[in-house]
């Protein structure tokens, strides 16, 4: 499956964030938290350089938190500070402004010390599209401000948002695309609704996402749509099972395979199943190794 990058969208992007640096204190990179590598920009450490950060790992409620927890020393040892907040619910949204004032101690100590008057900490959100932006927002300046939605540039005019006592959020990051060298992070950006369904195979999406469950959740699979299937079964068996087994039947009695993998990837998608991170440490720890042997 070939998803389309468009480099343009990247340069503009790029060059959007680098002006509105000059103007925050701290950058908000905002992460899927089921997958926490694969939802950063690759270009993100170059934009950003040594401007204090705080990653925010988002819908941690439908994320594997011992898998999820390995990302998140991952990012510590990087030097940014993690958070992981569900932005939807509301939940763990305090420790952003706290992270934010970790980070930029030294800066205003600094400040301070040239009798500068004390002021609101100046952050702004950067990450790929649809990774819960607005809806993090909104709940930060706990009204709502940014529009939410799957439609990238919205706002047309930047202002500053009061978030708590003491940090101002810049409302117009610029947007950084993903770019897709690597085919499964496209796959995977699909399967957690980053990427609209219409840009990719959806089969290639729901293959993926049933192979990882036979292989690490096979149980939970299987006790979630009420099935006995073998684990070494070829795919078509799967969908047959669970097509029937939910009634999703065509004329003369055939599955109706395009209501199955829609089925399938909105159960996962939406953590109907269960709760995973589909980024391994290990494995892609492994895999930088291999690179760099």
């Amino acid at each position: 499956m070939v998803i389309q990058w468009f480099p343009g969208h990247m340069a503009k992007a790029k060059r959007e964030v680098t002006e509105q640096l000059k103007k925050v204190d701290v950058v908000f990179e905002l992460v899927d938290a089921r997958i926490p590598y694969s939802s950063r920009n690759p270009m993100i450490d170059e934009v950003i350089q040594r401007k204090p950060r705080v990653v925010i790992l988002n819908k941690k409620d439908m994320a594997n938190v011992q898998e999820m927890n390995k990302w998140y020393a991952f990012f510590k040892a990087k030097g940014a500070v993690p958070v992981a907040v569900d932005a939807k619910h509301g939940k763990g949204l305090k420790q952003v402004e706290a992270a934010a004032i970790e980070v930029t101690k030294e800066k205003f100590e600094r400040e301070k010390a040239k009798g500068l008057k004390p002021r609101a900490i100046r952050a702004m959100i950067v990450g790929i599209p649809n990774v819960g932006k607005s809806t993090l927002i909104n709940k930060l300046a706990n009204r709502a401000i940014a529009q939410t939605g799957n439609k990238p540039g919205v706002t047309k005019q930047q202002q500053w948002i009061k978030v708590g006592k003491s940090l101002q959020l810049l409302d117009t990051p610029g947007i950084l695309w993903p770019k897709f060298e690597d085919q499964q992070v496209g796959i995977k950006l699909s399967l957690t609704g980053a990427i609209k369904d219409s840009i990719v195979h959806l089969d290639e999406v729901a293959i993926y996402g049933l192979n990882f469950l036979i292989q690490y959740d096979y149980k939970t699979l299987c006790h979630h749509y009420k099935i006995d299937v073998n684990r070494e079964a070829e795919n078509l068996e799967w969908f047959d099972a669970i097509g029937r087994k939910r009634g999703l039947l065509q004329r003369g009695n055939e599955v109706d395979y395009e209501a199955v993998i829609e089925l399938i990837v909105n159960d996962i998608r939406n953590a109907k199943i269960g709760t995973y991170c589909f980024d391994l440490y290990e494995e892609w720890q492994a895999e930088q190794d291999d690179g760099h042997a």
